[in-house]
């Protein structure tokens, strides 16, 4: 049976004086992100302060280094006379005793040292955590997976995948930057530590070359070196079966190095498993293959309406499928009706453009601001974070804002649906994570335990989902079973039925939010109640509708 998930409810606007960015949680929204730049800048002004000092520190030993050279070279180097001279006997003396004791012992260095360290300590509790790297690096590895991005192109700052054999820009960033040696060693080490050789082989194989490439140096700000890639790059092949290739690397690493006794160990073993097999071929091991997923069991359907923009092409050739000025007849919609564009019939989904301004795009996203956490699953009857889900949230009330009667109304007259308190939820805004996304689920409860019954007002009928801003790639909304999917449109709404008029759930509506490539996407999602709509949407006279 399909491995279902659904969405935690919560109500209230939390009222904290920051945005939370609590540890292992700055990955899961772009908006601590961007707080964590301002951080790093305060870092990149305390380590100038500390350049500034070392540089004044470095002149002085420049200075007596010079005083002394020159000495030895006019002074020591002539006459012996010269050695008679008391007060050149003083001076050597002098130094000999007091001076480069004072120069070696100084404690400007250690109170340079100690001021850069200080301020690193006052910021370090806002600093990414273990957590957030490996969060990040998992993001990358999604994003090679569902946009089958090459790896090589992403460490050249490229968002490329293969076609026909050649690489195709499926997006071309205006700023990018390359990633190093150490960036792909850090990314192919979260996955060697998870034990996903799949994805570890071609991060690290960059990591090597990249490596290899700078002459093996080291870097302090570095976490690996060469030595260390190819003793995960060779372990990795090993493990997907290229006993050879695992061979050569060991053997590489063993003349960087030789005397590790457990690469020579390694290299005993690889040699000793060749010559016992004749399956395996001399240069090629049996083939990686990418890990199979028991949550998301409609892994490539989804994947592949992520990498297509926009409704498949067979929607658009559907006659019954169209566009116009919708007016419900509604007065006020009346006298300015809102552009619909139906985007699905089965299940029923259009997408309303301009629902908002820009303006109260940006006050949604600001009011909520405060109350961002992470975004949690329903798992039985408790709540939990979950890798299928990236991204953080918050729940704004009906007294937040005059927005928000605003906005009830504006979905009411559209939808014909009461969307009060407590047949509509309160607003949940969402702001996505490096790769956010949120792999198929359904939003209506398909469980008695759910959350979503807490109300009392029965099953989530209807969603009313609305883009807050605009991504420059990714982020479509895919409906899985539908086979169709929806790109962002900044300010656009998205409605559909989550329900059937006979109150079952509709399987139709199962849909994915598909991860951000590039971009910082919000939402606002408006999820309205069975309780409350008996005379708007009525049980039909046929039990199976």
């Amino acid at each position: 049976m399909l491995f279902l998930k659904w969405i935690y409810l919560g109500f209230g606007l939390i009222t904290s004086s920051h945005v939370c960015m609590s540890a292992g949680e700055i990955y899961t929204s772009l908006l601590n992100v961007k707080e964590a730049i301002a951080i790093e800048r305060t870092l990149i002004d305390t380590l100038g302060t500390y350049i500034d000092h070392e540089l004044e520190r470095l002149e002085d030993l420049k200075r007596f280094h010079s005083r002394v050279s020159d000495l030895h070279i006019a002074v020591y180097n002539g006459s012996t006379t010269a050695m008679a001279n008391p007060l050149i006997a003083f001076t050597l003396i002098k130094r000999l005793q007091s001076e480069w004791a004072n120069l070696v012992y100084c404690n400007e260095a250690s109170e340079n040292t100690q001021a850069l360290r200080s301020g690193f300590k006052a910021l370090e509790a806002s600093l990414p955590k273990m957590e957030d790297l490996q969060g990040a690096a998992k993001a990358l590895m999604r994003l090679q997976d569902v946009y089958a991005l090459q790896v090589g192109s992403l460490t050249r700052g490229r968002f490329q995948r293969a076609a026909r054999g050649d690489p195709v820009d499926i997006y071309r960033p205006a700023v990018s930057v390359p990633l190093s040696g150490d960036d792909c060693f850090l990314v192919g080490k979260v996955a060697y530590e998870l034990g996903d050789f799949y994805h570890s082989v071609p991060w690290l194989e960059e990591s090597v070359r990249l490596f290899r490439g700078s002459g093996g140096a080291w870097r302090p700000e570095n976490q690996g070196t060469l030595e260390d890639a190819l003793d995960h790059l060779a372990f990795s092949h090993f493990k997907e079966g290229n006993v050879s290739y695992a061979l050569s690397l060991s053997q590489e690493l063993l003349h960087r190095d030789p005397m590790n006794g457990r690469v020579l160990q390694n290299v005993e073993k690889y040699e000793t498993l060749l010559v016992q097999s004749t399956s395996l071929p001399v240069s090629q091991g049996v083939g990686m293959r990418r890990p199979n997923s028991t949550a998301l069991r409609t892994r490539n359907t989804y994947e592949r309406l992520c990498r297509t923009r926009g409704s498949q092409p067979k929607h658009y050739e559907n006659q019954r499928l169209f566009c116009d000025y919708f007016t419900n007849g509604d007065p006020v919609l009346l006298l300015q009706p809102i552009r619909r564009e139906v985007q699905s019939l089965q299940p029923y989904v259009v997408l309303y453009h301009n629902f908002l301004t820009d303006k109260e795009a940006e006050d949604i996203k600001t009011l909520s601001q405060q109350g961002l956490r992470r975004s949690v699953v329903a798992s039985g009857e408790k709540q939990e974070t979950a890798d299928y889900r990236i991204s953080k949230s918050a729940w704004l009330k009906d007294s937040a804002s005059l927005l928000m009667g605003q906005m009830d109304g504006r979905i009411a007259r559209l939808t014909g649906l009461n969307v009060r308190t407590p047949y509509g939820e309160y607003l949940q805004v969402v702001n996505y994570g490096i790769g956010g996304h949120y792999e198929p689920h359904f939003d209506h409860a398909t469980s008695a335990s759910s959350p979503v019954f807490k109300l009392k007002t029965g099953n989530r009928v209807a969603t009313f989902m609305i883009y807050l801003s605009s991504v420059e790639a990714g982020g479509s909304t895919a409906f899985i079973y539908a086979n169709f999917s929806v790109p962002v449109v900044k300010n656009a709404a998205l409605f559909w039925w989550n329900l059937h008029r006979n109150g079952r759930g509709d399987e139709d509506t199962l849909h994915a939010g598909c991860p951000v490539l590039v971009g910082d996407k919000w939402v606002a999602n408006k999820w309205i109640h069975e309780h409350g709509q008996e005379f708007r949407r009525r049980c039909a006279l046929d039990p199976e509708e």
